[in-house]
Formats: structure tokens, sequence, C-alpha cells
């Protein structure tokens, strides 16, 4: 026999209904919302004016729906009371940021630092002093944090909020989420994973795509019809330690030959005759490249060729529409690109009519505290009444 359905179950599905309309959509009328959702005007006019309430959209300036009729208030998602916040530790530097209901960043701040001989917990007090001062500021602006997630690089447990494994910063089993005691939830992500959401909800806006993160680690999101793919324990997207040559050098995670060692930061700048300290600054090496040195320009042909490897054997496997280059590979793209495309040509042109084409992100080194926040964001947006009764 079929089950009712209870009427507080039926409101929270339907005021998700509404709000996901107006963030897909953009403003609408109620009558609009009427018409898109399927239910009655007494009924989208209620939900609206709940949504008010908890300050989750507003009402705007009328509009004339059609030739006839008088004309109808236009409904948005509102920006001006509720936040959430992207977190981030990488190896060389924190990050902060908080946007708003309608995807409007609101603030940035980023600490440089290093991470790779620092105690966990002396870093995640870094960053939880740098977050709580970020959020004193949201609220002078009149805005409410409901949730943080936070991007750390390297597998997680989603369940614990902790670290597995992150190589680059020496982190083996670390409970982040228990570390870090700030007063609203955090849940803990892969850095890689939430840059290529950031990627999809404010950079590229394409629903198909392969987002590689290029840090002192490498990393890679898959986004297939505007979803991320995880794999079956989350641990999808490790594109870092893809051995592209199995002779090559010692890598951290105990294997050889691993892109990292040919196309991170580090192994970069390495090649290029810089040290550990100028390898903590992407700027080093683009100045060398600017002047034209040799070495500079033979370490980014070597690292194309590399991540060509890499991204042919993953487009191989996973079909991507497009691939995104992100992180350092942004401002290294004109040192870059050709051999990247070039490897992959010859890689993959005998077997394929297109090669998917690589682009650069627009969001650079915050794709990942931006994809952290957003997915608060959505989580609001898919569940509205939770919060309303809070």
């Amino acid at each position: 026999m079929a089950q009712a359905v209870r009427h507080d179950a039926m409101r929270a599905r339907n005021l998700a209904l509404v709000l996901g309309e107006l963030n897909s959509s953009g403003p609408l009328t109620r009558a609009a919302l009427s018409e898109i959702t399927g239910l009655t005007k007494t009924t989208v006019s209620k939900l609206v004016a709940d949504l008010i309430e908890a300050g989750l959209v507003v009402e705007t300036g009328a509009v004339r729906d059609g030739e006839r009729g008088r004309p109808g208030m236009v409904v948005q998602i509102s920006g001006a009371h509720i936040a959430a916040v992207g977190l981030e530790i990488n190896v060389d530097y924190l990050a902060v940021r908080v946007v708003d209901l309608s995807r409007t960043v609101r603030l940035r701040r980023t600490q440089a630092v290093d991470n790779r001989r620092a105690q966990p917990g002396d870093v995640v007090g870094l960053l939880r002093d740098l977050a709580l001062r970020a959020v004193d500021e949201a609220v002078e602006m009149g805005l409410s944090v409901v949730g943080g997630v936070l991007a750390v690089p390297g597998p997680v447990d989603l369940v614990r909020g902790a670290v597995h494994n992150a190589p680059n910063l020496g982190w083996r089993d670390v409970p982040v989420a228990a570390l870090l005691e700030l007063p609203f939830p955090v849940q803990v992500e892969n850095e890689a994973n939430l840059a290529a959401l950031g990627e999809l909800w404010f950079g590229c806006g394409l629903s198909d795509f392969l987002h590689v993160s290029g840090e002192i680690g490498i990393g890679a999101g898959l986004v297939v019809r505007g979803r991320l793919f995880q794999g079956s324990h989350g641990f999808a997207g490790e594109l870092g330690h893809v051995v592209v040559s199995p002779e090559g050098p010692a890598c951290r995670c105990g294997g050889k030959g691993c892109l990292e060692q040919y196309a991170s930061q580090d192994a970069l700048v390495s090649a290029a005759g810089g040290t550990l300290t100028s390898a903590g600054d992407i700027s080093w090496i683009l100045s060398r490249l600017e002047a034209g040195d040799t070495a500079a320009v033979a370490a980014c042909e070597r690292a194309g060729w590399a991540l060509g490897v890499a991204l042919s054997s993953a487009i191989n496997l996973v079909d991507p529409d497009t691939i995104v280059l992100g992180g350092i590979y942004g401002p290294l793209f004109p040192w870059i690109g050709d051999a990247v495309a070039a490897t992959l040509t010859s890689r993959l042109g005998q077997m394929r009519d297109v090669v998917p084409p690589v682009v650069v992100s627009r969001l650079g080194t915050e794709a990942a505290a931006l994809g952290a926040a957003g997915q608060v964001i959505q989580r609001v947006i898919a569940d509205p009444a939770a919060l309303l009764q809070n």
C-alpha cells in the first residue's frame, strides 16, 4: 500500500523545487514559477513568502507576464543574508573564500605559508584564525555563515573528515575536521574534486570536462553531465601519480616516474635550476621563462610532454569532452600548451577523429576554495527547509 506523504516532507520538497528553479533559471515571477513547477499560484506564494522570511530570496521590480494582466514582482535568490565559507589547506598557502547565496564572492583571504614542515595542528590552527577573521568581517556585512567545506590535497575519509594520505604535506590519517573546531559545520573534501566543482559553478560553465589542478601536487576532477565522478571509494582523480615513465625518478607516493616528478611546481622549478625556496612562488619560473631562459623553457616542454602522456591515458579511459588546466598551468600555458597538444595528437590521433580541446581555467588557484563554498550553497539550494528549521 502506498504511503501518504507527510505535509512537512511535501513542503520541504516544494521549497527545494522553487529555490532550485530560481537557481537554474534566474529571476522569475510567481506566475512563471507556478507554470514551470506545476504548483498552484497560492502554494507558490506561500513558499516564496517563507523563502523571503528566511532571507533566501528577494522580490525586485515588477514585470509584465505577457500582454495582459497586472505586472508581477520578480523573485530571485538573495545574496544579502546567507553565506558559505570555502577553506583550503595547500602545501604553500592557506585560503578562505566567503561566498553568498547568489554565488558572489564577498571575501578573499590567502596566507602564504610552507606547510611541508609544519605539524597538522599548527596548520589547522592558522587556518582557523584566518577563517574566524573572515567570518567576523562577513558578519559585519550582515551575512550569516551557515557552513563550510575544507579542501585538502589528498584522499579523504568523508565520514570522519580525515585525510587518508597527503604525501606532499607528510600527513597520514589526520582528523582535520576534529582539529578545526569552527562555529559552524565543516565537511572535508579532496582539493582536486572541489576545484573541478569550482570550475563547474564559477568558471567555464561546461557540463562535461576533466579539470587538472597543477600546484605542488597534481590532481584531477572529472565532471560528467554536471556531476562530479568520485569513484567507488572517493579516490578518483589522482592524476599526479599516473606513471609516465616507469624508470623515472622516485615519487613521495612510493612509486617511480609519476607525473608529479615532471610537471608539478617543485619539479618545474628544480628542472629550471631553482631551489625549494623559489619553488614556493611560481613567479620565479615565470620570470625565467619571460627572460627566455633555456633551462626553464626545456623544463616546461618536458612537463607538457609528461602531462600529455598522463592525459592521453585519462582520455582513453574516461573520454572527457574538454580538458581544463587549472592552478599553475594557467600562467604557464604559453610554454607548456604546445607540448601538451602535440603529445595528445601523437598518442591519440590514430584512434580518435577528434582530440579533446585543452583550455585554461578562469579561476586559477582559487578554484578549490570556491568549489568548497559552492558545495555548501548547493546543499542550501537542495534543502532550504533544513535552514528554515534552524
